[in-house]
């Protein structure tokens, strides 16, 4: 019996490759909806095994420079290594196929954009996603740009349900995702502008949010642009959280790996992990922390 797993992967293949199948017969008409102004034609190059985002999304061949204006493979490693976090959410089926339908455009004689309809499902099911780190949805993927109606990239015919639904995705707050791997620690620390060892005084909620008041001591792994004097009355907010459990913030008597980044003027919790020495997940994420080389979440979002 397959798992829920390899079930999602073989229905976004065979998505996939119906979208081909559809955009191979759009060839026979003109070219419509907007183009990138490429400085040199498109050519086809295969997608590397570490564009991570791409590399298991169903095709293997992709254009060059690709509809985000990108030029180089390069350029596009690097913008589309950011994105990867995103896809460990599992914030809605469809996300891979949109990203890589811009990043990783498949082989054809013609652009083939995705459909506007999945950038409005992908968008309403990860946005919030985002938001809880500080990210907005980003201008350059706004979806009033893409087709309604011309021939264009969908994981399946669009209803309501379809669109909105999502998979395997849980109502925990994402900061306080728990899983103790390595890699998801680390994500939660490229996210994140300031990271510390801390524990945790009291939990409020405020509105929507919850206010995290931390214990004065704390011992920093990463400062970013944090200064002494707001280290010792600074306050995190779980963007949103009021009611999405946590775990981590039922128990305030362990010491805690926090996470966080300023955005306007509120300290917002990025990450929070328990701080476990005999996990050896955590162990290695905190190895690596001092060596480890982030993506350029700012270049992307925003």
């Amino acid at each position: 019996m397959r798992s829920a797993s390899e079930s999602l992967w073989g229905g976004i293949r065979l998505a996939v490759t119906v979208a081909l199948m559809l955009a191979c017969r759009a060839s026979e008409y003109e070219d419509v909806g907007w183009n990138p102004p490429y400085g040199k034609p498109p050519q086809c190059v295969d997608i590397p095994e570490d564009l991570r985002l791409c590399h298991t999304v169903g095709y293997t061949r992709m254009l060059l420079p690709n509809l985000l204006e990108h030029e180089t493979m390069a350029e596009v490693k690097q913008q589309a290594s950011s994105w990867v976090p995103l896809l460990h959410k599992n914030c809605h089926p469809g996300t891979q196929v949109f990203l890589c339908s811009l990043f990783a455009p498949v082989c054809l004689d013609r652009h083939i954009f995705p459909c506007r309809w999945l950038c409005e499902a992908v968008r309403d099911g990860c946005s919030p996603i985002m938001g809880a780190f500080g990210f907005p949805w980003p201008d350059m993927l706004t979806c009033d740009k893409f087709p309604e109606e011309d021939v264009c990239i969908a994981m399946s015919q669009p209803n309501t349900t379809e669109a909105t639904r999502t998979t395997g995705h849980s109502l925990i707050c994402p900061p306080c995702d728990n899983e103790m791997k390595t890699d998801a620690i680390l994500e939660h620390m490229c996210a994140s502008e300031f990271a510390f060892k801390t524990k945790i005084k009291e939990v409020k909620r405020e509105n929507m949010d919850r206010k995290v008041i931390l214990q004065k001591r704390k011992k920093m792994l990463k400062e970013g642009n944090l200064k002494k004097k707001d280290l010792k009355t600074l306050v995190l907010y779980l963007k949103n959280g009021a009611d999405c459990p946590c775990q981590q913030l039922d128990n305030l008597g362990n010491h805690y790996l926090i996470m966080g980044r300023k955005v306007d003027k509120q300290y917002l919790l990025t990450g929070i992990h328990k701080w476990d020495k005999s996990s050896k997940e955590f162990k290695k994420a905190i190895k690596k922390l001092k060596t480890y080389k982030c993506p350029a979440f700012e270049n992307v979002f925003k």
